[in-house]
């Protein structure tokens, strides 16, 4: 912070303080939790927020006012995410499409419902089996059901963010929905959310 405090006024520099305050800090709980599900380690998850904060305060001139300040944190969380907590990994999280594709071609039709039913049960429920399913998914996926289904941002907004077209995410999140559905199939069964169904009778 010694960079901004000596470029600025104290005026200013408390001005800043009190947007920043009334813009970011409200979002700290959020920010926290996509951390943590980005992350999945509470020692990285506060680091990375710590990061985040850090650098939105740094540069919070150029948060333009009236906008989703959420969405903005968010960006940042992700790009430092992707730049620094990522490369210190040993293996980072890489999406080969051709075997998920495969992955969803050989799935049993009489094992899985409708999208309705994926998205009631998934967008519905968000306890500890779903919040680690989601945490296991391949980055990519992981990145939009959390934006998607968790934070509630739109198609658009979440394109922008993670810079692809609306057309992919739409793609990403019906596979990773897809996948999730299918690997807690039976867990969702057993709370009631979906029902498996029925064979129809033949006529005599």
């Amino acid at each position: 912070m010694r960079a901004i405090t000596n470029t600025l006024s104290d005026k200013e520099l408390q001005q800043r303080y009190a947007e920043f305050e009334k813009e970011a800090v409200p979002h700290l709980d959020a920010v926290y939790n996509f951390a943590l599900r980005m992350t999945g380690d509470e020692d990285d998850a506060d680091d990375l927020v710590q990061e985040t904060y850090l650098k939105a305060f740094r540069f919070f001139d150029k948060f333009e006012k009236g906008t989703n300040c959420k969405a903005w944190l968010f960006r940042i969380l992700k790009n430092s995410f992707i730049n620094d907590y990522r490369k210190t990994t040993k293996e980072p999280n890489k999406v080969d499409y051709d075997d998920v594709q495969n992955f969803y071609e050989n799935i049993k039709a009489d094992e899985v419902e409708t999208q309705h039913y994926e998205e009631d049960a998934f967008s519905n429920l968000l306890d500890d089996e779903i919040s680690k399913a989601i945490s296991e998914l391949p980055e990519d996926f992981r990145t939009v059901v959390i934006l998607s289904d968790i934070e509630g941002f739109t198609y658009e907004e979440i394109a922008d963010f993670v810079d692809i077209p609306v057309g992919t995410v739409r793609s990403r999140l019906h596979r990773a929905r897809k996948m999730l559905y299918v690997q807690l199939f039976d867990y969702a069964k057993d709370k009631g959310f979906v029902k498996k169904k029925i064979p129809a009778k033949k006529s005599d």
